[in-house]
């Protein structure tokens, strides 16, 4: 069933552009130890800065004018909306792409990389490189906005994505992506949804040891080793959504942050510098435009206690489902170095038909804003061999 799709412009009304600098305005800051810097969380001081500067300089005209360049759609599937940059390419052989953003981010994730993308040769490409760009807002997040019911799960919205495929007319297309990225696009490749999929990306690639192995860690390489105890560490510090009070009572926390645009930095910002590879100076590999761009498109959708509700989705269904199959189409991954979760090969065989693995020189959890020469030229490599 093909569903209607619509062009869509975003647009966010002044009143509520004024709105959000009003609320920045009567922020009340709570006080802090002297010294402590971001020991104790989110620093008070770099985000009272930046909260100033969303306040009196953060252009959002100039992020909509962005969006809106790139070409949008939306399309309801069953009552939820499902928005997304359709970038199409000039080039009559460009291959439709399929890339999805994870947590803490938003479609603004791919900024920078969607016109070397489509429009290789302009960008120090290759004409034959070129993609048809598609990145959805998941549901629940951004521009596709809150999800009204239970069940929006990586395999519903997963499901979404292919139908969002087909209504564009892409049988046959690739997927990329990173954190929910690539779990929704490894959930799309594993089901009858995703018969159109050819080849997947992943930046943050899914796996698990043996169940039964006596020592999960036996044999890993230092390097594999370390990015065990990276995402330990991420998870006990209560940096991934994935901690306790996430996966089961999410709109606990959200409440605030819904309600206070400095409450809903703190939280982002501490998640933004803990997963790029910015050695603790986040800025230096990601504007402060680039940064509130995400933030504010969660602020101006409410979305981060639909955001929050999707792991709780993601264990219901882990929880009643079969262990899932093997994903036997070819897979590419890039490990970056300063990314959340970066398990051991072997661990990502088991769940994949790995073809490319490259561990890469620079970069995080969001590779496409810290690195995007680096994230284009590899995905490019890859999905050469599939034209």
């Amino acid at each position: 069933m093909i569903r209607r799709i619509s062009p869509f412009e975003l647009h966010i009304d002044d009143a509520d552009l004024q709105d959000l600098r009003d609320r920045l305005a009567r922020t009340r800051w709570p006080e802090t130890f002297p010294d402590t810097d971001w020991s104790y969380g989110t620093d008070r001081d770099y985000l009272r800065g930046l909260c100033e500067y969303w306040r009196t300089e953060f252009d959002w005209r100039r992020c909509e004018a962005r969006l809106n360049g790139f070409g949008q759609v939306a399309m309801d599937v069953d009552g939820q909306r499902l928005h997304a940059i359709h970038a199409k390419s000039a080039e009559p052989n460009a291959m439709p792409l399929l890339l999805v953003h994870g947590w803490p981010g938003s479609v603004f994730e791919f900024d920078k990389v969607v016109e070397p993308l489509r429009d290789p040769a302009a960008h120090a490409g290759r004409a034959s490189d070129a993609f048809h760009v598609v990145c959805p807002s998941i549901p629940g997040y951004g521009f596709s906005g809150p999800t009204h019911r239970i069940g929006w799960n990586p395999r519903r919205i997963s499901s979404a994505f292919a139908e969002l495929m087909e209504s564009l007319g892409y049988r046959q297309y690739v997927a990329a992506g990173g954190d929910w990225g690539a779990i929704t696009t490894t959930d799309l490749a594993r089901s009858p949804a995703g018969r159109g999929l050819r080849a997947l990306y992943l930046t943050m690639p899914l796996g698990d040891p043996l169940p039964d192995a006596t020592d999960p860690q036996e044999g890993l390489t230092d390097s594999e080793r370390k990015g065990l105890q990276d995402w330990a560490a991420h998870q006990s510090a209560g940096r991934v959504m994935h901690h306790p009070l996430n996966s089961t009572r999410p709109h606990t926390m959200t409440f605030a942050m819904n309600d206070s645009p400095a409450g809903l930095a703190a939280w982002l910002v501490d998640m933004w510098r803990s997963f790029t590879d910015c050695g603790g100076d986040l800025e230096r590999v990601v504007s402060r435009d680039e940064l509130l761009a995400n933030i504010t498109s969660y602020w101006f959708t409410g979305t981060i206690a639909s955001a929050a509700r999707l792991y709780v989705e993601w264990a219901e269904q882990k929880r009643t489902s079969p262990p899932p199959p093997r994903v036997t189409i070819p897979t590419g991954c890039a490990l970056y170095p300063g990314d959340v979760r970066r398990i051991p090969r072997a661990w990502a065989e088991r769940a994949y038909e790995i073809v490319q693995w490259r561990e890469m020189p620079a970069g995080g959890h969001f590779p496409s804003v810290e690195v995007p020469e680096l994230f284009v030229e590899d995905l490019r490599a890859f999905f050469r061999r599939f034209r």
